[in-house]
C-alpha cells in the first residue's frame, strides 16, 4: 500500500519545493523496508530458534502492527520539520525487520505444524493471502479515490 499511495502523502512527510525530490525520497523510503527484511530474518529467525517460533511470531505481529498504526497517526512535515520523514524511516524500517522476521518464521511454523503430504500446499496459503491482502487493499483506495474529491482523499488518508 506504501507504494500505492506514495504520490498522495508525499507532500506530507517531505519538503515542499521539489516534487520529484520528494517522490525519490518515499520511494527510497519504501526500499529502506525491503533492505532490512534479511537482517529481520537473521535477528528474528536467531530468537526463534532460541525461545521459540510462535512467541517470536508473536512478536513480529505486534512490532508490525504498532509501527503500521505508528505510520498512520504521523505528523506531517509542516508540523515537526524534518523529523517527519526521519520518523517515517524508522518506522518503514522497524516494518522491514518484522516482514524479514515474520515471513521465515511463519513459513517455517506452517510447515511443521503441516502433515508431511500438505506441508507445499500449506505454506502456499502464506504467499497466496499477502496477494490477496494486496489486491484488497488496491479495491479500498480505489474505492475511497472514487467516493471522495481529490482534496478530501489527499487530505483525509
Amino acid at each position: 500500500m506504501y507504494a500505492t499511495l506514495a504520490p498522495f502523502f508525499v507532500a506530507l512527510f517531505f519538503p515542499p519545493g521539489n516534487a520529484t525530490a520528494a517522490l525519490l525520497s518515499a520511494f527510497v523510503t519504501y526500499a529502506a523496508g525491503f533492505l532490512v527484511r534479511p537482517f529481520g530474518a537473521i535477528f528474528f529467525g536467531r530468537i526463534g530458534d532460541l525461545v521459540g517460533r510462535k512467541y517470536t511470531f508473536l512478536i513480529t505481529i505486534v512490532v508490525m502492527g504498532v509501527s503500521t498504526a505508528a505510520v498512520g497517526i504521523l505528523p506531517t512535515y509542516e508540523t515537526v520539520g524534518f523529523l517527519a520523514p526521519i520518523l517515517l524511516v524508522t518506522l518503514r524500517l522497524a516494518q522491514g525487520l518484522a516482514l524479514g522476521g515474520e515471513y521465515g518464521g511463519a513459513a517455517t511454523y506452517v510447515a511443521e505444524h503441516s502433515p508431511d503430504n500438505r506441508r507445499g500446499y500449506a505454506t502456499s496459503w502464506i504467499q497466496t493471502t499477502a496477494t490477496v491482502g494486496f489486491f484488497l487493499s488496491l479495491l479500498v483506495i480505489g474505492l475511497c479515490r472514487g467516493y471522495m474529491t481529490p482534496a478530501t482523499f489527499s487530505g483525509w488518508g
